[in-house]
């Protein structure tokens, strides 16, 4: 397979996993938790860290940094959606480290973008530049606001729910 068509694959799950997670924590904002999309969210946005593990390997990057991030929040929020089974702080622990992960997929989607858009890549040629700065702290808080947000509502679902939990509910 050639890197064209690679990097298509890897685009194509890195935004099917952004799509699903926000549509999760849409669910979670409300009270909601889309099991199955769930689930879906968390297989997307690792095979999205772990397809950018093989693009050509030019030493330590700051997106390999971001991959392994990703990969221990998601380890963390799987871990507490089917271990913790959402029961007391897992619940919390499962919002938090899926919206991080979330954001991280975010967060490079937004880098990508001014990348690979001519007018926003000469507004922000390094991605050092206010801007690119700009732009990355609304999305930081627009992910803080709804993290808040998620947390409360999804909280507020399960102490007004009576019986168990089912991840894939």
């Amino acid at each position: 397979m050639g890197l064209s068509v690679f990097t298509l694959i890897h685009i194509l799950i890195s935004l099917a996993g952004i799509l699903a997670g926000l549509v999760v924590a849409g669910g979670w904002v409300s009270g909601k938790q889309h099991g199955g999309l769930a689930a879906f969210f968390l297989v997307t946005t690792a095979a999205t860290s772990v397809t950018g593990f093989f693009f050509p390997f030019r030493g330590f990057t700051p997106a390999y940094a971001v991959g392994i991030l990703s990969m221990v929040v998601l380890i963390v929020a799987a871990f507490a959606l089917y271990n913790g089974k959402l029961s007391g702080s897992w619940r919390k622990v499962y919002v938090i480290n899926a919206l991080i992960a979330l954001y991280l997929n975010f967060f490079v989607l937004v880098a990508q973008i001014f990348q690979k858009t001519p007018a926003l890549k000469e507004l922000a040629p390094t991605q050092s530049e206010p801007p690119f700065a700009i732009a990355q702290s609304l999305v930081l808080l627009a992910f803080i606001s709804l993290g808040i947000a998620a947390v409360r509502g999804f909280k507020t679902a399960a102490t007004s729910r009576s019986g168990g939990y089912s991840p894939l509910s």
